[in-house]
């Protein structure tokens, strides 16, 4: 059984520390050590994280892409170990780390298998397989889940829509109404109208054609998402622009916009050699715009580009099921 050695933090390190023993994990028989090593007029983060390993042995790790998995997969790599990663998607396990070094990641990427599954069947996947191994069925195939959908009507300001179920409402984000997925952050969804007092539209027309709404809806992504860090470089383009008769009469647009996220790795370096871009984001940002009310009214979706390619199905029902509706006084 893996032993961890953990240490209780004071002010000032100790001259010398006590070790209390506890159940960790048992990596198939891989024994792990965690130890805390202080060093004092040595400028250094306050711990450092020491492995070691008994044996060379095949290890599976669920996930991989965030948090101390990140880093425990290229130590364990680093020692000898066969790592395999299991996780929805491939790009976060394999992408450079910011200040890696280049024969570092080189050396782990090929050293590191990884399987990536979409994140709503990993699962099904999972509970699937036990009870087929168990029963003894192999040879079924298994249809992906569909996913259900809850409506959200605001009767006082004049909109509904639909939106997945197990999505959470998020308050004081600073729109009408904010839904996120729990599970990947960088997902969601938001409702934003405009004030009648300060302008008046009639018809979403007034934009002019889905072309012309389609740089406004970039121009104000950019504007929003403006950066004052160092080195930072945004990639945007308009994907798509389109206009639609829904089954209320009124007439849609839908924009969708790509943005790409670039950042030096050390933007305060001296040599250019030093300040490496990297991308930092890839995302799809996707609105629906109405006019109702004498207002303009946009549903906006936020995913990341891996994200949407999974969700593509899903994100477009939430799209089509946004209706603006006429409020009565």
């Amino acid at each position: 059984m893996a032993k961890l050695a953990a240490v209780q933090h004071q002010h000032y390190p100790p001259s010398s520390l006590s070790l209390l023993s506890s159940s960790f994990s048992d990596f198939s028989g891989t024994r792990l050590h965690a130890c805390i090593q202080y060093k004092r007029k040595v400028w250094q983060p306050k711990g450092a994280l020491c492995v070691t390993a008994s044996s060379t042995e095949k290890i599976l790790i669920m996930g991989g892409t965030r948090f101390i998995r990140v880093f425990l997969s290229r130590l364990l790599t680093k020692i000898g170990h066969q790592i395999t990663l299991f996780t929805r998607v491939e790009a976060p396990i394999i992408q450079q780390l910011p200040g890696e070094l280049d024969q570092v990641h080189a050396d782990f990427s090929s050293k590191t298998k990884a399987f990536a599954v979409p994140r709503r069947s990993v699962m099904a996947l999972i509970l699937s397989s036990c009870i087929f191994l168990r029963v003894g069925l192999g040879n079924i195939a298994l249809a992906q889940p569909s996913v259900a959908f809850r409506e959200y009507i605001d009767t006082f300001d004049g909109y509904s829509f639909k939106y997945p179920q197990n999505w959470v409402q998020v308050r004081g984000a600073g729109a009408d109404i904010f839904f996120r997925d729990p599970y990947v952050l960088d997902e969601n969804l938001s409702v934003e109208f405009s004030s009648p007092s300060s302008s008046s539209y009639k018809s979403v027309e007034d934009l002019g054609p889905p072309e012309e709404a389609g740089k406004k809806v970039l121009k104000q992504y950019l504007t929003e998402f403006m950066s004052t860090r160092l080195g930072v470089r945004r990639e945007s383009n308009v994907v798509s622009t389109s206009s639609r008769i829904a089954d209320d009469g009124k007439m849609y647009y839908q924009v969708e916009v790509n943005i790409k996220s670039y950042a030096n790795n050390n933007e305060l370096a001296v040599m250019p050699q030093d300040r490496v871009v990297r991308l930092e984001w890839d995302r799809r940002y996707l609105s629906v715009l109405g006019v109702e009310n004498s207002r303009l009214y946009e549903l906006r979706i936020q995913t990341p580009e891996n994200v949407f390619l999974e969700e593509e199905n899903e994100i477009r029902q939430v799209m089509d099921s946004f209706r603006v509706n006429m409020v009565t006084s």
